[in-house]
């Protein structure tokens, strides 16, 4: 559970970042991405997902998380 919240913590952290550095060009990528297709978002989100689990695995498997 330690884990779970230490990686929440961390994604709002990196999710934060580009909001507070560059706000002027957050709002405009916010309106490029509120014009996309849903389809385009879909795929999008699709591809971030197995990128995620992929870098998941990968982490897994070189022991990284080993103590």
């Amino acid at each position: 559970m330690k884990l779970i919240i230490t990686v929440i913590g961390l994604i709002m952290v990196f999710e934060g970042i580009p909001y507070f550095a560059f706000p002027e060009k957050m709002q405009e990528t916010l309106k490029m991405i509120a014009k996309m297709p849903p389809e385009t978002l879909r795929k999008l989100g699709f591809a971030a997902i197995v990128a995620g689990v992929g870098l998941c695995y990968l982490a897994r498997q070189s022991g990284v998380f080993d103590g």
